[in-house]
């Protein structure tokens, strides 16, 4: 039964991908090697669309039940990559696929090792100014190597036309690699969701929390926490429990009730695909 809830779908440059809808947002099933060989082919063209990376757990699932343009963004991200053992664990089980975890943490811990071969530059955008400075200097204390183009603490506030035009023509004259963005679920979304265009030839990946754990002011699970599917308990015992207990109470409540509600029949969960088209290559440059 579970298995008619999984499909597939074609992306941009016409690939097969393996999905499982979960209450209404496709999540992929997919590896660090097939993000590896996506990110290469994207950064074969600079001048091209910027691809975004989204890390889907089941806060964000329950943020798009409700937010059709969240939902719209999330099923229309260059990948949709499980965030969440729980997840994980049901793709394995119900899809028979190998599946790895795709958190914001570990996604930007990879790609920084990685740019030690394949020279990759990054960009920060988000965070307290001290949070993010120490996110800078763990990332070049423990990726030497590691080349940090430029960074900006956007203001707690809506940026003018004005203000976002000067950020995207600062970002397209440093020309990253890879752009981590720091803002919250679901503001990062909304953010990248409008940018993938206007900055070119980028990868961004919605980061969340990892400029607080990098940068201090957080302190990340263990691993053994990480892999058994309880991370959420650990944040939610720790400082932020203010901020985090109606996310890991109300939110993920919400997001089993209506899977479950899916699973059993009583409540359609229909998963649009949209799939964004790829820019051609500018042979010239």
């Amino acid at each position: 039964m579970f298995s008619t809830h999984a499909y597939s779908a074609e992306d941009g440059a016409g690939a097969k991908r393996q999905y499982f809808n979960f209450a209404g947002t496709g999540i992929e099933a997919l590896t660090y090697d097939d993000m590896e060989v996506r990110i290469d082919q994207w950064l074969g063209n600079k001048t091209g669309r910027s691809h975004h990376i989204a890390c889907l757990n089941a806060f964000c699932v329950s943020l798009a039940i409700g937010d059709s343009r969240l939902r719209e963004i999330y099923n229309s991200s260059d990948i949709a990559g499980p965030d969440g053992m729980p997840f994980v664990k049901w793709i394995r089980l119900f899809m028979n696929l190998h599946c790895d975890r795709f958190a914001a943490p570990d996604i930007v811990l990879h790609l920084a090792e990685r740019a030690r071969d394949k020279g990759y530059t990054f960009y920060l955008y988000g965070g307290a100014p001290d949070v993010l400075e120490k996110m800078k200097v763990f990332l070049l204390k423990r990726f030497p190597h590691i080349n940090i183009v430029g960074a900006n603490s956007p203001p707690f506030r809506a940026l003018s036309v004005l203000e976002d035009d000067a950020i995207c023509a600062e970002i397209n004259v440093l020309k990253p690699d890879i752009i981590l963005v720091g803002l919250g679920t679901p503001k990062q979304d909304y953010w990248i969701d409008e940018h993938l265009e206007k900055i070119r030839g980028s990868v961004i990946v919605a980061s969340g929390a990892t400029f607080d754990f990098f940068g201090g002011r957080i302190k990340m699970a263990p691993q053994w926490v990480r892999s058994s599917g309880f991370e959420w308990l650990y944040r939610l015992l720790s400082r932020d429990f203010k901020r985090l207990w109606k996310r890991y109470t109300y939110y993920n409540l919400r997001f089993l009730f209506r899977f479950l509600m899916q699973l059993s029949g009583f409540h359609g969960a229909n998963m649009a695909r949209r799939v964004r088209p790829e820019d051609p290559v500018n042979k010239s440059v």
